[in-house]
C-alpha cells in the first residue's frame, strides 16, 4: 500500500524578498481577513507594505529566513522512518504544504499525484483546530488536489498523549537545567481575534485542554496559566495576553517558565517574540527569572504520536476526524470533530 501523509503549516519567507509576498499571501485569506474579494487584496497589500520593515526586523534576528521551513522538513523525515518502523508493509512518503509561502499546497498536490497514492492523510502540525489555520489548509488543499487515493483529515490532536509528553518534556528540561526555580508556568498560545471564538471557533477551548492535559503530568509546577500572544490591530483578542501574565509575575516578584503550547516548531512567534520580546518584558516587569521551552520538535514522543494518528486514520471511516479521543464541549459551531463524531 502506497500512503501520502501531507504535513499542514503556516511557512514563512525563505528570505527577504519573500517577506512582503508572505505578508500579502497570509493577509489574502478570507480565514484571516474576512472582507469581501474586492477588498480584501488591496488592503492585504496595504497592511503587507506597512508590516514588510519590522516584519524584516523581526527575520533579520533569525539570520534572514524563518526556520519553519527546515523544521518542518525534519519532522517529515522522523516520521516517514517512524511510520517505515510501525508498518513496515506500507510505502509511506510524506509530504509539506504551507498555507502562505513554498511550498504551496498546488505544488504539493502535484508531488503527491505523483506519486500515486492509495491513501492520502492530512496531518496539521496545528494541534489545536482553528477555521484560521487548519479549516483554511484544508480548503487550500481540496481546491488544489486532483490525484487518487482517498483523503482522511486530523482536524485536531489537542490532548494525544505524545504532543502532550513531549511537552512536558520540554517543560522539565528546561526548569531543571535551570536549577529548578520557582517559577509561574505560563502556557502561551498564539491569539486570536475575540469575534472568530464566539462564532463557535474551538481553539481556545482546545488550547486549555492542551495546557491542562501538560499540567498534570508536572505536579511539581502547580502553578499555571493559559495566555495568548502575537495580537495585532485594534479588534479585542483572547485574553489573558502573555505580556500581562509577565507584568503580573514580576508584580509578584514570581520568576516565569513560558512554553508555547500552541507551537510544534520553532520560528518567529517563539524565536523572536518569546526569546527576545518578552525576555525583554520580563526584565523590566522584575520577573525573578525568565525561562522558555522548546516546542516539541522531533521529540521522539512527539514524533511517535504523529505516527499513529497517520496510522489510525487509515482504520476510521470518515473524511475528517480528531485523534487521541477528544471531543469538543457542545456549543462550539465550527467544531468539526463533534459535527463528524
Amino acid at each position: 500500500m502506497k500512503l501520502a501523509v501531507v504535513l499542514f503549516n503556516l511557512g514563512g519567507p525563505d528570505g527577504p524578498a519573500a517577506v512582503r509576498p508572505f505578508l500579502e499571501n497570509l493577509f489574502s485569506d478570507p480565514a484571516i481577513l474576512g472582507l469581501p474579494s474586492p477588498f480584501r487584496r488591496p488592503l492585504a497589500k496595504l497592511i503587507a507594505a506597512r508590516r514588510e520593515k519590522t516584519a524584516q526586523a523581526n527575520y533579520d534576528l533569525m539570520g534572514g529566513a524563518s526556520p519553519l521551513l527546515p523544521e518542518t522538513e525534519a519532522q517529515a523525515r522522523a516520521l516517514e522512518a517512524e511510520i517505515a518502523a510501525l508498518a513496515p508493509g506500507i510505502d509511506a512518503r510524506t509530504f509539506i504544504a504551507m498555507r502562505y509561502w513554498k511550498p504551496f499546497a498546488a505544488d504539493t498536490a502535484k508531488a503527491v499525484a505523483e506519486f500515486a497514492p492509495d491513501e492520502v492523510v492530512l496531518l496539521p502540525l496545528y494541534p489545536q483546530y482553528s477555521t484560521t489555520t487548519t479549516a483554511s489548509s484544508l480548503k487550500d488543499w481540496t481546491k488544489a488536489y486532483r490525484g487518487t487515493g482517498g483523503w482522511r483529515a486530523v482536524c485536531c490532536y489537542p490532548t494525544s498523549l505524545g504532543l502532550v509528553e513531549a511537552h512536558a518534556e520540554a517543560i522539565r528540561d528546561r526548569w531543571e537545567t535551570a536549577g529548578r526555580p520557582d517559577v509561574r508556568l505560563l502556557f502561551s498560545a498564539h491569539g486570536l481575534p475575540q469575534r472568530v471564538v464566539d462564532g463557535g471557533d474551538p481553539y481556545r477551548a482546545q488550547v486549555e485542554a492542551t495546557a491542562a492535559a501538560i499540567a498534570t503530568r508536572l505536579p511539581e509546577l502547580p502553578d499555571w496559566r493559559v495566555c495568548f500572544q502575537s495580537r495585532v490591530g485594534p479588534l479585542k483578542w483572547l485574553e489573558p495576553s502573555t505580556e500581562d501574565e509577565i507584568r503580573r509575575a514580576g508584580a509578584e516578584g514570581r520568576g516565569v517558565l513560558v512554553d508555547p503550547v500552541s507551537f510544534v516548531s520553532e520560528h518567529v512567534e517563539t524565536l523572536v517574540e518569546l526569546d527576545h520580546d518578552y525576555a525583554q518584558l520580563a526584565r523590566t516587569a522584575g520577573c525573578a527569572v525568565y525561562l522558555r521551552a522548546r516546542a516539541p520538535g522531533v521529540r521522539e514522543a512527539f514524533i511517535t504520536e504523529l505516527a499513529h494518528t497517520a496510522l489510525t486514520a487509515l482504520a476510521r471511516q470518515g473524511d475528517l476526524a480528531p485523534h487521541g479521543g477528544w471531543l469538543c464541549p457542545v456549543g462550539l459551531s465550527r467544531c468539526p470533530c463533534r459535527e463528524h463524531a
